[in-house]
């Protein structure tokens, strides 16, 4: 199954360390809720609030297309009062830019001239 920013999918808590918990997606897929999106506000002990085996409903927040590694947030379901009426909960945080696909081209553009950068200040490090 391919996922999409924003899509809303359902999971299995696989493991859960101080850092955040991972969630089973099905087809082998695994992604992490970090704890900064398990719940709205300060999360002191993410064991507060999710436990092995319990399935969840959680937002995609980002795809690496590199890894494949997949940022997930049940904060962006939990609703959030407004006068007299519920809304979800925007938020939109994104590790990579999903509009550009450049890739590692930048890097491979430079990397000549740091090789070269590098060499030359060994070569003077050693004359020095």
């Amino acid at each position: 199954m391919a996922f999409a920013i924003g899509q809303r999918v359902t999971g299995r808590i696989t493991g859960i360390q101080p850092y955040g918990a991972f969630v089973s997606l099905g087809g082998h897929r695994q992604g992490l809720i970090h704890i900064s999106e398990c719940h709205c506000g300060y999360v002191k002990d993410i064991h507060d609030y999710l436990k092995v085996n319990q399935e969840v409903n959680v937002v995609v927040l980002d795809v690496d297309e590199y890894t494949g590694k997949i940022s997930l947030s049940i904060r962006c379901l939990e609703h959030v009062e407004h006068g007299t009426e519920l809304s979800e909960h925007q938020h939109r945080h994104y590790w990579t830019n999903h509009r550009v696909n450049i890739g590692f081209k930048p890097i491979a553009d430079r990397l000549e001239g740091w090789k070269a950068e590098a060499l030359r200040q060994l070569e003077q490090s050693e004359t020095s």
